[in-house]
């Protein structure tokens, strides 16, 4: 059997894995871009909080269509995450506390919130779903809610692009200026929902942030331009979700855990061989990222 037939055949001769590939690209092309403004904006540990913030609202979807649908668990998952960043940003606004330490405290309440509902009124059998994904199950539905969450994405970056990067650099600029930069910041939470929604479809909550911070990482090693940084984020994202999908066919391993720790070995091997990895920077202290 040649290499090509090794790497083409379960996606020839399995819808479900078709399915899969089609899902980890989609997934790949939309969370890259955003996770690489989350990194400069040094909000990775928000969105690893906002993972969790969504599956109160999953599992409510999950109890009113009696079962694992995806669409209404990913319905419920954006407006559970919405609602748990506006009160992140108004108990911010109103108290003493900062915003990353509003996160911490909502997402922990919500993450028990929905392990109690799920595990309530199913089993432990949907709860693994629910927690880890169910990639290999995907249908045209789900495909369907993933491939419009990354078309809306890659639409509204393009659109507030400008500000976007402008906060990223200086955000007291934005509000000298009276331009809305909570208006867009909040824009730019509900494009971080979304996105981990789609990859709740595909990998569940505990792993779905994964998929946007990692190749973020792994992208920032190589490049300190911003567009080629969010275009290889993309690309690194989209082949560990393809190796990771052929590893776990032919060594019969959960397919989900196999695509994050594909991400995880591209950055690896970015730490030893980048431009900006650890070998380059020899013994020196290290600097302070931008």
């Amino acid at each position: 059997m040649s290499m090509l037939s090794v790497l083409w055949e379960p996606f020839v001769t399995f819808g479900f894995m078709r399915r899969a590939l089609v899902a980890t690209i989609t997934l790949g092309m939309g969370a890259g871009p955003v996770g690489v403004l989350l990194q400069l904006r040094r909000m990775s540990l928000i969105g690893d909080a906002m993972s969790h913030a969504i599956l109160p609202g999953a599992a409510i979807g999950y109890l009113l269509a009696g079962g694992l649908s995806l669409v209404a668990m990913g319905l419920g998952g954006i407006v559970a995450g919405l609602g748990v960043a506006m009160l992140a940003g108004m108990v911010s606004r109103r108290t003493h506390l900062a915003e990353d330490a509003n996160f911490a405290s909502f997402y922990l309440t919500s993450l028990a919130l929905g392990v109690l509902i799920v595990s309530a009124r199913g089993s432990n059998i949907d709860l693994l779903h629910v927690l880890f994904g169910t990639i290999l199950a995907i249908d045209a539905p789900a495909l369907y809610l993933m491939g419009g969450i990354t078309t809306l994405s890659i639409g509204l970056l393009s659109v507030i692009w400008r500000p976007l990067v402008m906060e990223c650099v200086d955000p007291g600029f934005l509000r000298m200026t009276g331009t809305r930069g909570a208006v867009y910041h909040m824009v730019f939470l509900f494009l971080v929902v979304i996105n981990l929604v789609a990859g709740f479809e595909a990998l569940g909550t505990l792993m779905s942030v994964g998929m946007m911070m990692v190749p973020a990482a792994t992208a920032r090693l190589w490049t300190r331009r911003l567009l080629p940084m969010m275009a290889l984020s993309a690309c690194v994202g989209m082949a560990a979700g393809y190796m990771g999908l052929v590893v776990s066919y032919y060594f019969q391993l959960a397919a989900g855990p196999c695509i994050i720790l594909t991400c995880s070995t591209a950055y690896v091997v970015s730490l030893l061989a980048s431009p900006a990895g650890i070998r380059t920077r020899g013994g020196s202290s290290p600097s302070r990222s931008n």
